[in-house]
């Protein structure tokens, strides 16, 4: 699978929660999840503790806050269109420092941002702590379809390959004196994805062909088989079993 790839998500410790089976993290992210979004949004006092719970989790895995902040960025077109929420929503409204912003839009908003902002903690802490490839072998290991895990094996494996021969493409055509500086630019940028698109295929091809040459037949094997303790399962869904006690006393 490409051990020499490197993921920037992914940071190397020794952490407990680093030693987990995937499988047992996926299923506490995802269940956790489940808690969060199932939370009443008047709840405030819940969200603080299911903010806490995933720093709690952050110290033991020894990822520094710093580290989850800066990829918290990907949360940015959430946090804009919670923002825009208030200002076009309708109903009952309310002046905040001069502004006219909808009740119930700024209720949205609060959803939305508060219920986002815990998914997107929990899944970089995933990223963190699991290898992309041991994530798909939890996966695996959690029974998911098949052809979907597979999927996402080859575009792991891949996308390296494409990114670089993207590159090499961007040095040729400079090499000719290319800028793409406006609008005229786009065709050639176009027959250029085109040209990417018909190498990424046959690549695939060769690929296929390659694999079904040394006995290919539909299913992956899995060389490298985790599995879990009752303890390591008890560990991992200590999380969604706190959240979960959170969101009985929420109601």
């Amino acid at each position: 699978m490409g051990a020499g790839h490197h993921h920037q998500l992914y940071l190397p410790g020794e952490s407990v929660v680093h030693r987990l089976p995937p499988q047992c993290k996926l299923l506490a992210v995802f269940a956790f999840a489940i808690v969060v979004v199932a939370t009443p949004r008047e709840r405030f006092w819940a969200f603080a503790v299911y903010a806490a719970l995933l720093g709690v989790v952050a110290v033991a895995a020894k990822v520094p806050m710093t580290y989850v902040l800066r990829r918290m960025v990907i949360e940015v077109p959430f946090v804009l269109f919670a923002f825009l929420i208030p200002v076009i929503g309708l109903g009952e409204r309310t002046s905040v420092l001069g502004v006219s912003l909808s009740v119930p839009g700024l209720w949205a908003a609060w959803n939305i941002l508060a219920k986002a902002t815990l998914g997107v903690v929990a899944s970089i802490l995933l990223a963190a702590t699991t290898e992309p490839r041991t994530i798909l072998i939890g996966a695996q290991r959690l029974r998911l379809p098949s052809l979907l895990v597979q999927i996402a094996m080859f575009m792991l494996r891949y996308m390296d390959v494409i990114v670089e021969e993207m590159r090499r493409m961007r040095v040729a055509r400079e090499s000719r004196g290319f800028e793409a500086r406006n609008f005229r630019q786009i065709p050639v940028i176009a027959r250029s994805a085109g040209a990417l698109f018909i190498r990424s295929y046959e690549r695939g091809e060769r690929v296929h062909l390659a694999m079904l040459s040394r006995g290919y037949s539909g299913r992956m094997p899995i060389i490298q088989d985790i599995s879990a303790s009752a303890r390591q399962w008890g560990i991992a869904l200590a999380l969604p079993a706190m959240a979960l006690a959170v969101w009985g006393l929420s109601w």
